[in-house]
């Protein structure tokens, strides 16, 4: 029985030297990692002063009517990640692409990532170049932040274009978070393992290019799991709970790109239909894929909104 005990006692304590230089090397292979990188991230956009910080944000078109684009959580580089898309909208438009704080090569904040912070920067931003009248177009979570944006400046969001958007009262925004646990998987370069068993991350198709996966990566590495990224992370469900009643203003336009078969949700396109017949005029446009619509939508989504633009246009003369 003491032998056996022993084996036991042994093994245990193998497994945990082996467990303890595994992770020290994850841990500075990160470290060193991290810093080589930073110099290997390219730049983009223009840096806009914030609350004593800087805002990345993208402009690019020269249309008449402003788009502003806002990212879905965690979205380690909103320019990238919406570029299909922003090319085809900025043949006709402007486009501005934001990156909200903790996002892209926007800098990080210590300010407690609300639904109001989040955007009072995000119009504060748009305050700096001068940009006070648009149609905010936006990606999963943009959808709550969306409707405060909306609610508090209703005299500059002329329409809400949602892209797989996140709808008040959807179920499942109410668990709990591992920010702690997930802040030390960052920190012992576990996630940065993840990412890297992750394959492409989800640009896999023709219209992102080696270069685009490999800045997205990195972006990855740096922004995923950050403090600002954790912070927010942690706030979902609150932010979710004050959102729970309410609703887009009723005079405003929206049209809402949805996933057409969600299995884990099967009133998806209800949910958002619904939400739809609450404005006076509300489109919903079911499409094929995945919740990065725009990753392999984008040319179905700017034809259907430029098409929805001119009948809604021509609706309020």
């Amino acid at each position: 029985m003491r032998t056996a005990m022993r084996r036991t006692l042994k093994t245990m304590a193998a497994v945990a030297i082996v467990v303890t230089l595994a992770l020290s090397t994850t841990t500075v292979v990160n470290a060193v990692a991290t810093g080589a990188e930073s110099n290997r991230i390219e730049t983009y956009g223009q840096r806009v002063p914030v609350d004593g910080r800087e805002m990345n944000v993208l402009v690019t078109g020269a249309g008449a009517e402003n788009v502003v684009m806002i990212p879905g959580f965690g979205t380690s580089s909103p320019v990238r990640d919406f570029a299909p898309l922003v090319s085809l909208l900025a043949e006709e438009h402007r486009v501005i692409v934001v990156e909200p704080f903790g996002y892209g090569l926007s800098d990080g904040t210590d300010r407690e990532r609300t639904t109001a912070n989040i955007v009072t920067e995000i119009h504060s931003a748009l305050q700096g170049l001068g940009i006070d009248r648009y149609t905010l177009m936006g990606h999963s979570i943009a959808g709550i932040y969306g409707i405060e944006f909306a609610r508090r400046y209703p005299e500059e969001v002329q329409a809400f274009v949602g892209i797989d958007s996140s709808v008040p009262g959807q179920p499942g925004m109410d668990a709990a978070m591992p920010t702690g646990l997930l802040g030390a998987a960052k920190f012992l370069g576990l996630a940065r393992v993840a990412a890297a068993l992750g394959g492409d991350g989800g640009y896999a198709g023709p219209a992102y290019t080696d270069s685009d996966r490999e800045q997205i990566a990195l972006l990855t590495n740096r922004n995923s799991l950050a403090p600002t990224y954790l912070d927010e992370m942690g706030r979902i469900s609150s932010n979710f709970a004050r959102a729970r009643d309410e609703t887009f203003p009723v005079d405003l336009p929206l049209l809402l790109f949805v996933v057409a078969a969600n299995p884990r949700n099967p009133d998806w396109i209800g949910l958002h239909e619904r939400q739809a017949a609450a404005v006076a005029d509300g489109t919903v446009v079911p499409l094929d894929g995945d919740h990065y619509l725009h990753h392999t939508q984008s040319r179905a989504i700017a034809e259907q909104f430029r098409t929805w633009e001119v009948r809604a246009s021509r609706a309020r003369q």
